[in-house]
């Protein structure tokens, strides 16, 4: 899932696609680069970033979604959690809603539901302006389970398909880097919400708080070891901003999967 930021202020990339040409050409790099879903975002969700309003997020998202459909065979997800972003982005061809507040916000769950869309759910302790201050968890492990299975039965009651959740932990959205890396660590225990899990970990600070403090533009080893070490665990879908790199470490990892079938042996 190759990530493209239409904002001003996206920690890694604010400001780099806020023209629908200069979108349509990072989607169409990304694709070539072995993308198969472009998650489209038009509201910064990095620690302390303010509100956007309605309009103005339709104002940025739509004309992209809309781009991409026309011009590309790639699989548009949508990174919003505002309901008439959910409706309008499902007529114009997007294929998932990327929700970091998990069809909290009202209306959104019942546009979800009429979209017919998969839906990817996310753990997030508070809201992004004030998430990183000091976020505390008595088990974080056991809370992002038991928020991920609660948001899940309220979709499923109100019509999602349970075969149509993707589930995320939320890396770095209201946690410490201890809670970060337990998550890592612990991934797998994930798996027992039944569904297809997301990693997202791309350019994170917790990268950078492992690192003595790298810069965003140095943290790509880190990003992508971490990552595998999600896909090891049962991640199935990668959101990275280094779709090429990405695609390389997944394809050397599918190989070594797969060598017994390939082969024709077995070890």
């Amino acid at each position: 899932m190759g990530i493209l930021n239409v904002t001003p202020d996206s920690f890694s990339d604010g400001g780099r696609y806020v023209s629908l040409d200069a979108a349509l050409r990072q989607a169409e790099q990304m694709l070539a680069e072995g993308a198969r879903l472009i998650d489209v975002g038009a509201e910064s969700t990095r620690p302390g970033a303010a509100a956007v309003g309605e309009q103005e997020e339709l104002d940025r998202l739509l004309p992209v979604v809309e781009g991409i459909a026309a011009r590309l065979d790639v699989v548009i997800s949508v990174d919003t959690s505002t309901p008439s972003a959910i409706r309008e982005s499902a007529r114009l061809g997007a294929g998932l809603i990327n929700d970091v507040r998990s069809l909290t916000r009202p209306g959104a769950l019942a546009e979800a539901v009429a979209s017919g869309l998969p839906v990817c759910l996310m753990h997030m302790h508070g809201e992004p302006d004030i998430m990183q201050r000091s976020p505390r968890y008595d088990d974080v492990l056991a809370d992002v389970l038991g928020f991920l299975r609660e948001r899940a039965d309220a979709c499923i009651a109100a019509g999602v398909l349970p075969a149509r959740l993707v589930f995320d932990p939320g890396f770095g959205f209201g946690k410490s880097l201890a809670h970060n890396l337990l998550l890592l660590r612990e991934f797998s225990a994930l798996r027992a919400l039944g569904g297809p899990l997301l990693v997202g970990v791309s350019r994170k600070s917790m990268l950078g708080g492992v690192l003595n403090g790298a810069p965003v533009d140095q943290r790509l080893h880190a990003g992508n070891a971490a990552a595998l070490l999600a896909v090891e665990r049962g991640a199935r879908i990668v959101r990275t901003h280094d779709v090429r790199a990405m695609a390389d470490v997944l394809a050397l990892w599918q190989a070594q999967a797969e060598v017994g079938r390939v082969s024709g042996t077995e070890h």
